[in-house]
């Protein structure tokens, strides 16, 4: 008789219901007639081993538990728990559903371990967020002389990661140069995410370049660091190259390269990223999609925002939030109500992020008793503990409104310690209305959180001279001297035919500034039979009027938008980015000149978009 059919090995195509009736489980104990025969109680051990993996590995891959436990218990039952491949396999399977302790329970009655099994629990350390104790594991690896190789360094690294701490990384990285694992693809990749992770990104490329052989975890990796560290244009640079090497890219690298665009509001590149998106079938991904959204909300494409969120038809909360998000950019506050009462008409649960939005829409269109009734509801309905930005939203919403004893109230009775973008709001809202006794009470605030700062002594200078301080200007300035900081010169940029051009108050550089010029001069004499005059109110130099109306004339936004007309198709949409708040002059300057050219011109700003068209802006004049 055949000796495999005596053992009643369960055929393959039984698993999946052995598993799911684990009493069906028939694995015989040992025959004893077999005793005295080495060879065949050798093979049919190595058959019922393996049946028994087949079975683990089925549990694993469907997180079946119960069914784990129960083979477990026949393996224990039956002497097999010596068997150090089976034991391994039994760690990975109590790894996959969740069972740490267990796991570890049958890493620790292992009679022998091998290398596998000491890599296998690091990795389910890792994968269940106890970083610390895979760490450890190393230690007791090293202790016990055990040989490492590139799958132990991964994890480890992986470990460090959450801790994103430099001297880990130098560590890590002279120990696997030691060990001449510091070439391996998946030594690398981990090596250059937890450098990019602790904010060394220049490593991390060193990394990435010194790789012999690289996946496209590893490309992606490094994209996402360049994008995490705030290095968009590389991050940008790094995608084109893998795209030249027809490297298929990820969700993960599509998510970051999208983002990076957002951050840089390069329209043109995300536009052609997302016809790659389209083109891979990552469209339908919930997380590239969310990311599209904000990606074209923060380049004033909103419209398009809202045709991608529309053709996603399953969404979570993310993508929720960023179409939310991407209305209060653009003081659509209607339309963040409805999709609001959308959003929950679809038992989408709003989180802190949706009511950050909520909150800023508030505050930017002037909507105070519904920013009032949001805070609270927030705390009563939806059992949420307002943050720190959820304080810093009321405040503004207070603030813009002109209620600045109350969001100073606000600020005092706060259960942490105001931050100083909270600080920060409460001094602009000072410089609108004036409130040179707020105005000193921010400022010093501001002084002791942000010392190298220099933004917020012009803004207190700037206060002082829209009420003719002039003495407290020059002692406000002499401070400014004296605490050596710089203070950030105002830009705006414009892209024109894939390419950004860059204009400052000194906007001499640009090789066309004679031209561009002339076109504003052209411009300011028409706009002026409509009624335009520049208001010196917002040139605050203590200088003759003429020369005001000349510094006023140079604004970098001005420049921007002078190119624009001359470089871009008659009647397109002028986008316009600018690194500082836009001043009121500039404000009404743009109204003017979009009646004037009969176009849509888009200013993005340090806080929001505007919208001009007709001689109107889409932020009603509240900003």
């Amino acid at each position: 008789m055949n000796i495999l059919s005596r053992c009643r090995i369960i055929p393959i195509n039984h698993l999946s219901s052995i598993c799911r009736n684990p009493s069906t489980l028939a694995i015989s104990k040992p025959d004893e007639s077999l005793s005295g025969d080495k060879d065949v109680w050798s093979d049919r051990n190595v058959a019922q081993s393996f049946e028994f993996r087949k079975i683990l590995q089925l549990c694993a891959r469907n997180g079946a538990s119960m069914e784990a436990r129960a083979c477990h218990g026949k393996i224990i039952r039956f002497g097999f728990q010596g068997d150090v491949m089976l034991s391994n396999v039994i760690i990975n399977v109590y790894s996959r559903c969740g069972l740490v302790g267990l796991a570890r329970q049958v890493f620790d009655g292992m009679p022998q371990r091998s290398l596998v099994s000491w890599n296998t629990m690091m990795a389910l350390y890792n994968r269940n967020g106890e970083e610390l104790k895979a760490l450890n594991m190393f230690f007791e690896l090293r202790n016990e002389g055990v040989m490492f190789n590139e799958f132990t360094i991964s994890s480890l690294l992986c470990a460090c990661v959450a801790k994103s701490d430099a001297l880990d990384c130098k560590q890590l990285h002279c120990l696997s140069v030691k060990t001449c694992l510091d070439l391996n693809m998946f030594v690398g990749t981990a090596l250059l995410d937890l450098y990019a992770k602790s904010g060394l990104i220049k490593d991390a490329m060193q990394v990435f370049e010194s790789m012999q052989e690289r996946s496209l975890v590893t490309w992606s990796s490094m994209v996402v660091g360049y994008v995490h560290n705030k290095f968009y244009e590389e991050a940008l640079l790094l995608f084109s190259r893998a795209q030249r090497m027809s490297l298929e890219p990820n969700q993960f690298t599509i998510s970051s390269v999208i983002c990076a665009c957002a951050n840089l509001a390069a329209l043109i590149e995300g536009t052609q990223i997302h016809a790659v998106t389209c083109k891979t079938g990552l469209c339908s991904n919930v997380f590239v999609a969310s990311s599209l959204v904000d990606m074209y909300a923060k380049c004033g494409g909103i419209r398009e925002s809202y045709i991608i969120f529309s053709e996603v038809e399953e969404k979570n909360i993310v993508l929720w939030n960023a179409m939310i998000s991407g209305f209060a950019k653009h003081a659509r506050s209607v339309e963040v109500m409805i999709l609001f009462e959308k959003m929950q008409q679809d038992g989408i649960y709003p989180n802190e992020f949706t009511f950050s939005s909520l909150l800023s829409a508030c505050g930017h269109t002037g909507l105070v008793e519904k920013g009032r009734r949001f805070f609270q509801l927030m705390k009563t309905e939806y059992n949420l503990s307002p943050n720190v930005l959820h304080y810093s939203c009321m405040v503004d919403i207070f603030g813009r409104s002109g209620h600045l004893s109350e969001a100073y109230e606000l600020i005092l009775s706060m259960p942490f310690d105001p931050t100083a973008s909270i600080w920060g709001s409460l001094l602009g809202s000072c410089r609108v209305y004036k409130n040179i006794e707020l105005a000193e009470v921010a400022a010093k605030k501001l002084f002791e959180l942000e010392p190298e700062n220099a933004g917020n002594h012009v803004l207190l200078s700037n206060i002082y001279a829209a009420n003719k301080k002039w003495e407290d200007i020059v002692h406000s300035r002499k401070l400014l001297r004296d605490s050596n900081v710089k203070k950030v010169r105002g830009k705006s940029w414009i892209e024109i035919k894939n390419k950004v051009h860059t204009f400052s108050v000194v906007g001499s550089h640009h090789p066309r500034i004679q031209e561009i010029n002339a076109e504003l001069d052209e411009l300011l004499s028409e706009m002026k039979r409509y009624g335009y005059e520049p208001d010196t109110r917002h040139e605050l130099h203590d200088v003759e009027e003429g020369q005001k109306e000349e510094l006023l004339r140079r604004h970098s936004e001005k420049l921007a938008l002078a190119f624009g007309l001359m470089g871009l198709p008659k009647g397109s949409t002028v986008r316009i980015m600018k690194n500082l708040r836009i001043c009121g002059d500039c404000h009404e300057f743009m109204k003017v000149a979009s009646m004037v050219t009969r176009r849509c011109i888009i200013v993005r700003d340090v806080n929001r978009f505007h919208h001009f068209s007709d001689g109107h802006c889409s932020c009603g004049e509240f900003w």
